[in-house]
C-alpha cells in the first residue's frame, strides 16, 4: 500500500469511528427513553390495572361454574357483533352508560346514607 493510499484511509476510518460513536449514543439515549417513557406508563396505568385485577376476582367463582356458558355468550356476541357492528356499538355504549349510571347512584346512595 502507497503512502497516499495510507493517508486516505485514516480520515474515512476515523469519519467511520465517528459516526459509529454518535450512532451508539443516540441508541443509548433511546433506551434510556423507552426505559422511562415504560416507567411512566407503568405508573399512569396502576388505577386501571387495579380495576381490572378487581374485576378478574369478582368473575373468577363466576367463571369457575358456567366458563363454558360464557365462553357461548361471548362467541354468540361476537357473531352477532360483526355481523352487524352498528348494533354492537349501539348496545356498547348503552351498557357503558348504564354501568356509570348504576356506579353513580351507588356513588351518591353512599354519601346519603
Amino acid at each position: 500500500m502507497t503512502r497516499r493510499a495510507v493517508e486516505k484511509s485514516l480520515p474515512a476510518a476515523a469519519s467511520r469511528a465517528q459516526r459509529k460513536a454518535e450512532l451508539i449514543a443516540t441508541i443509548e439515549r433511546q433506551r434510556i427513553d423507552l426505559l422511562v417513557e415504560a416507567e411512566r406508563w407503568q405508573q399512569s396505568s396502576l388505577g386501571l390495572n387495579a380495576g381490572w385485577q378487581r374485576l378478574e376476582g369478582s368473575l373468577k367463582p363466576f367463571l369457575k361454574h358456567y366458563r363454558g356458558v360464557a365462553y357461548l355468550a361471548a362467541g354468540a356476541l361476537l357473531v352477532a357483533g360483526l355481523r352487524h357492528p352498528r348494533t354492537l356499538i349501539r348496545l356498547t355504549r348503552q351498557a357503558a352508560a348504564g354501568a356509570l349510571l348504576l356506579h353513580r347512584a351507588r356513588h351518591l346512595i353512599g354519601k346519603v346514607r
